[in-house]
């Protein structure tokens, strides 16, 4: 049976209440030996001499949440993994607010090493998420990944 797509997006920042709050779900799986967690932020990059002081962030929900769901089942088939949680904001994220949570949990920690960093670089690959940085002057402009 083929599992269901999620969805990934949150309107507005991650809390750390999210973060802590998926982090204690966790302590029922006694299976679980390792846990590991990427945590996006964003950043007030100085472009042109202007200051990032947020991104909105912008998708198309059905497409993104499917690419992301063909993601997450080649990496439950690559590795060893137990959970998988990923979650992406939409809207408008303040520079040093957290945009981007993802959270792998297996048996062993090179498996949940391996997959979180293989995971994350897919995402940011993949997945159709659009950023629009907004300057201090109120400008913006389409920001490019790296």
């Amino acid at each position: 049976m083929k599992k269901k797509s999620k969805n990934i997006f949150i309107e507005g920042p991650i809390s750390p209440e999210k973060i802590a709050t998926s982090i204690a779900h966790h302590q029922s799986k006694t299976g679980i030996g390792a846990h590991d967690i990427f945590l996006g932020q964003v950043r007030a990059d100085t472009i042109n001499g202007k200051t990032v002081t947020a991104i909105d962030f912008s998708t198309q929900r059905e497409m993104a949440n499917a690419v992301c769901h063909e993601i997450r089942e080649a990496m439950f088939e690559r590795f060893n993994l137990h959970c998988m949680h990923i979650y992406h904001s939409l809207g408008t994220v303040k520079a040093g607010e957290l945009c981007f949570f993802v959270f792998v949990s297996g048996g062993h920690r090179n498996d949940v090493f391996e997959a979180l960093q293989v995971l994350v670089d897919e995402i940011k690959a993949k997945v159709p998420i659009f950023g629009k940085e907004i300057f201090e002057d109120a400008t913006h402009q389409w920001k490019v990944n790296n």
